[in-house]
């Protein structure tokens, strides 16, 4: 008579699992949580480079912009904006304040390196210029500190005013007159909330 072969409790198992399917069912929730793990710290880190190295955003708190900018405005912003070119007369920009670097400020550049600036009877006047700068974005006829004042702005630097200038803390009283390019962190391309104000800072 044939002698019955028993089996061992792990041969049993392998028997009814000859595939190892049990040891795969086990590991495919740890495999699942670790892959959403990994997806999540990758979203997280391509978000604080674009944060800190691509994008801006910046929430205006008062009227020196107004028009253009209204107070509780968000802005969207590049910081890559003057790696390869330099800021343009009409840029509006995103600083750190001269006088108190831990503020950031959104003025609108209008002097440019080496250029001499005058403001008289509220116009500004470029080098000299006969004919004065057009200032289509102001918010209202220009009443107050309106001159005279004379500006030479350094190289690598730029005078900045804001568009409401009956109610603009700029360069016109700041003790550090001039903002260094290194200072600008970026430039505000357009309004992205309230949605109703949504669309581009340029007209």
């Amino acid at each position: 008579m044939e002698e019955k072969k028993e089996m061992s409790t792990e041969e049993i198992k392998m028997d009814n699992d000859p595939k190892g399917e049990g040891k795969e069912k086990a590991t495919s929730p740890l495999r699942e949580v670790l892959s959403w793990v990994v997806t999540l710290l990758a979203a997280f880190a391509l978000a604080m480079v674009l944060k800190n190295y691509v994008i801006i955003n910046a929430t205006v708190p008062t009227g020196s912009m107004e028009h253009t900018i209204e107070p509780g405005d968000d802005l969207f912003g590049l910081r890559l904006a003057y790696q390869f070119s330099e800021p343009k007369r009409g840029d509006i920009v995103i600083f750190r304040f001269p006088d108190d670097e831990t503020q950031k400020y959104v003025k609108r550049v209008i002097g440019l390196p080496g250029e001499k600036v005058t403001i008289e009877d509220a116009k500004i006047y470029i080098n000299d210029s006969e004919t004065p700068l057009k200032e289509d974005y102001l918010k209202e006829t220009w009443t107050e500190a309106t001159g005279p004042f004379e500006f030479e702005v350094p190289k690598d630097s730029y005078l900045v005013l804001g568009d409401n200038r009956n109610d603009s803390y700029d360069a016109r009283y700041w003790d550090h007159t001039y903002v260094s390019k290194d200072k600008i962190i970026g430039k505000a391309y357009f309004i992205y909330y309230p949605f109703q104000r949504l669309g581009s800072l340029y007209k």
